[in-house]
């Protein structure tokens, strides 16, 4: 499986506010690159913060690439996948209306209600891990469902966790011509943060997009691919 974080930032390294309120980052040439990315790829992944903060529905937008998968005899959306260790997701969250299939990947520490109640909304559920999910042993999960590329868009608590697994092959970053500021606004990688042996990163392109600049990067060092 290949793993792909895309994600856009303030210029100052920002995901959201300091109230985890989005705002407005890309401009449409940065968009539309996401849809067609999203188009790509077997499935979009966030974590359950993200669906919390945003309830993103995490589709293609344009009609004419998802009749392009669909006459390339693939999904007409790709799956949706969300890292929820206890199953956090509300029950009318947009990742589990009916456009795409979704795959909840959780911990053993989930309550077995609430695996029944994703059950029964459609989602397929994955657990591995005991208080945390698993995320390696999850996505080995997912590749035996047929997911190739993944392509993950936030937040930083799961962007970190994969880096920290080893997980991540690509890194792309849309830093926006915006400042938004705040010690406790989300930043691109959060978690505990690395104080020794940091992912290493190689630039591999750097392109202006409306206002903003997109930097794309490969992951160096093991883990990277080797799942």
């Amino acid at each position: 499986m290949r793993v792909v974080v895309n994600a856009a930032m303030s210029a100052d390294g920002k995901l959201a506010t300091r109230e985890r309120e989005g705002i407005p980052i890309s401009g449409p040439t940065d968009f539309e690159r996401v849809d067609e990315l999203r188009a790509e790829s077997d499935a979009v992944m966030v974590g359950v913060g993200t669906v919390l903060a945003d309830d993103p529905s995490l589709t293609v937008d344009d009609p004419v690439r998802t009749a392009i998968r669909e006459a390339d005899g693939e999904p007409i959306q790709p799956a949706r996948v969300v890292a929820d260790s206890t199953l956090r997701t509300p029950p009318e969250a947009r990742v589990l209306d009916d456009d795409a299939h979704t795959y909840l990947l959780a911990s053993e520490a989930a309550p077995g209600e609430r695996v029944a109640t994703m059950e029964d909304a459609g989602a397929t559920v994955v657990v591995a891990g005991g208080e945390r999910t698993d995320l390696r042993g999850a996505l080995s999960a997912l590749e035996r469902e047929g997911i190739d590329q993944l392509m993950v868009e936030g937040g930083g608590e799961l962007i970190y966790s994969l880096f920290e697994a080893g997980l991540v092959d690509e890194l792309s970053v849309y830093v926006g011509a915006t400042v938004i500021g705040g010690r406790d606004a989300p930043t691109l990688v959060d978690g505990a943060g690395f104080t020794e042996e940091f992912p290493r990163l190689s630039l591999v392109g750097v392109e202006r997009l409306d206002d903003g600049v997109l930097l794309q990067w490969l992951v160096r060092g093991e883990g990277s691919g080797d799942r």
